[in-house]
């Protein structure tokens, strides 16, 4: 395998020329949203799908586009009237398949002909239809779509099952078991299932049966893949018999032409994103050891097809394996990992060695050129959102895309920069620094602190279009973006720290960042806010009962009462490692750790954010808070999002919820 140089793009993310105004969400909205590049088998051109917000409908909007792999200008390809996403190249290269819900509401796949330019409807299956990919033999596609276990990919006995619903007269739900609604979504009768699809031909169920293959709580498009030869699938399988406690998942293997299913892994965690080596030797996959706990690291395994033994590669990898590419001759693999809030591109050999070859701003899915001597990479940086690069072995790297370039030389976007300090026990502790636009280093400025959810996770060196820290340092804020303990690319042991303590180390890094960041010469100490969503939002409750250093501060999706909050969350597993068990079993670490048993400490001025559809952290949790600081008599709003759930993603209610942050920031920050 040969060797990539190692190279910086600190260049290509800057933003051009010197504009006029600082960023706006009308500008944020407006920016096209650019997805994973898809090589065709040729090399010449690059598909992918890019997203736009329309303001008017309060939807979003996604079309097809191609790129010549060289570069220039974008050209698209479907009409994007509504959402076409996830574009799959044919291995002749003369069909793109991908997936619409141009016709109503279910996605649905269709095929565009290179040549013709035209488009035509492949599927029509009650349950839509994603994650498409092709057969080896170009014959068919396998893909994910929703069916009635009953019933599989029968169209009339699915007819029967939705006609016989609608007569039903009450719509009451009977539940005998947990994990009946998940995220924002209720558990239907239909289940998760892989379907193969040939051209001309009758669709076949390939995962038959009342579960769902890929598992709901693990994903969709990386949990399963077609072998080279094209006579079998792999994919991921949750076979526990109490999911809501168990995030053990297994790989299974299932002929293409159906049958029983074999299972390949056994390990206790979870085993998920399969992908065939190009010569059919190896699958190679993404593991955890350790049952019930989400954030083990995430390790890079191989099972190999002729012995059916597993191993590990690169056991002294210390971060995170968040996806993996195989290199042409199956002799390696593209890592794309977490490193020091970035996310960095790694070339590893299947013996193990392994080396950083691409460390600025955040990558994330990759393809490789069929002479393994260039990779393409998506990528963004907090100063500039999404595009297209193309990095060769020689070392040329290449901006592809363009599509933003426009809007961002009409702008000013803020400098950003690394921020570290002392944290608890003496660790250190990094976090990303935003400064405004046309900054002034004689002038004081407020700042807004961002505290990042999970509590696995981490604020990366990248573009967000939900808690963008350029909107409010256009607003004349200083932001500081922390990562503490719990936070993913610091090592481990760093990640693990927050387990069982969650109030505690993590509070202690998160304050001393705050300190650090008010003993800047250009930062007004007596004018500083914070905010946070989902754990991020635990630790703003938290300082509430903790702290009255800020001026302000914004919940979003907050746990606020760890007691309630176990009854009526789904994952349980996730409460019950944080906090050693279930509450009857570990009451101590529950109370310890809950932010409503310091109500009579609360003093600061708190925005509190929920969605009514979020059932990881569901409504009670903001409204307790609510209660709270309104029988304390704390100046405080709530803002309900009717149609939202853990996250903010709709138009019109992102530029709600912006505005209103801001809004509220300025009213006590700027006086």
């Amino acid at each position: 395998m040969k060797r990539f140089a190692f190279l910086a793009l600190t260049v290509l993310f800057a933003t051009g020329a010197v504009a006029q105004r600082p960023v706006m969400f009308e500008d944020m909205a407006a920016m096209r949203r650019i997805g994973a590049p898809q090589l065709s088998p040729d090399g010449k051109w690059i598909a992918y799908d890019a997203s736009t917000s329309d303001m008017a409908a309060n939807s979003r909007r996604s079309a097809i586009y191609l790129v010549a792999a060289s570069g220039g200008a974008s050209k698209q390809i479907s009409d994007g009237k509504k959402q076409d996403e996830g574009p799959a190249w044919s291995p002749d290269g003369k069909t793109i398949a991908y997936v619409s819900n141009r016709d109503g509401d279910a996605k649905h796949v269709w095929l565009y002909d290179v040549a013709a330019g035209s488009h035509r409807t492949l599927t029509s299956l009650h349950g839509g239809a994603g994650s498409v990919k092709w057969t080896p033999d170009g014959r068919g596609v396998v893909f994910v779509s929703d069916v009635y276990p009953d019933c599989g990919v029968e169209a009339s006995c699915a007819d029967a099952r939705i006609a016989a619903a609608k007569k039903v007269p009450s719509k009451a739900r009977v539940i005998e078991s947990l994990v009946y609604r998940h995220w924002n979504v209720w558990q239907e009768p239909t289940r998760a299932h892989i379907v193969h699809y040939p051209l001309a031909g009758s669709p076949r169920d390939l995962t038959p049966g009342a579960f769902d293959a890929p598992p709901f709580s693990v994903g969709g498009g990386d949990e399963f893949d077609v072998s080279p030869d094209g006579k079998e699938v792999v994919y991921a399988r949750d076979t526990e018999k109490r999911p809501e406690t168990s995030t053990n998942s297994d790989l299974f293997i299932v002929p293409l032409s159906g049958g029983e299913s074999k299972r390949i892994t056994t390990r206790a965690g979870a085993d998920t994103a399969p992908k065939y080596s190009p010569d059919g030797k190896w699958i190679a996959y993404r593991s955890q050891s350790r049952p019930g706990y989400e954030s083990d690291l995430w390790e890079l395994w191989l099972y190999n097809r002729s012995t059916g033994a597993t191993s590990r590669v690169a056991a002294g990898f210390p971060e995170w394996v968040q996806s993996m590419t195989w290199t042409p001759d199956s002799r390696g693999f593209y890592i794309v990992a977490p490193e020091k809030g970035k996310n960095v591109i790694y070339e590893m050999s299947v013996e193990g060695k392994f080396r950083r070859i691409h460390g600025e701003g955040s990558a994330h899915a990759i393809a490789v050129s069929s002479d393994g001597n260039t990779i393409y990479f998506d990528a963004s940086s907090l100063r500039r959102p999404t595009d297209i690069f193309s990095l060769t072995r020689s070392g040329k790297l290449a901006r592809l895309t363009s599509d933003n370039d426009a809007l961002l030389a009409s702008v000013t976007i803020g400098e950003t920069s690394d921020l570290w300090w002392t944290g608890a026990g003496g660790a250190r502790v990094q976090g990303h620094l935003i400064k405004p636009p046309q900054f002034d280093a004689s002038k004081k400025y407020p700042a807004i602190v961002l505290i990042h959810g999970g509590p696995q996770g981490a604020w990366g060196d990248s573009w967000s279009y939900r808690w963008n820290p350029q909107i409010f340092a256009s607003r004349g804020y200083v932001v500081l973006m922390p990562n503490p303990r719990g936070s993913t690319g610091f090592g481990q042991k760093f990640v693990e720290e927050i387990s069982q303590d969650w109030a505690g180390k993590v509070y202690v890094d998160i304050m001393n960042g705050v300190d650090t960041l008010a003993a800047l010469p250009y930062v007004d100490a007596s004018r500083i806010g914070a905010a946070g969503g989902s754990y991020g939002g635990y630790m703003v409750n938290w300082i509430l009962g903790h702290s009255d250093r800020f001026k302000a501060l914004v919940s979003h999706a907050g746990l606020f009462n760890l007691m309630s909050m176990y009854g009526v969350t789904e994952e349980l597993w996730f409460p019950e490692w944080e906090f050693g068990g279930t509450p009857w079993d570990n009451p101590e670490m529950y109370e310890r750790w809950s932010p409503h048993r310091f109500v009579k400490n609360f003093k600061t001025p708190t925005l509190v954010i929920h969605g009514e559809l979020d059932y990881r952290v569901p409504l009670g949790e903001g409204m307790q808070l609510f209660t709270a600081l309104q029988r304390r008599g704390v100046p405080s709003k709530l803002v309900l999002f009717p149609d939202e759930g853990h996250w903010v993603l709709k138009p019109q209610n992102s530029k709600l919820w912006f505005n209103t942050v801001s809004d509220w920031f300025d009213r006590y920050l700027k006086r």
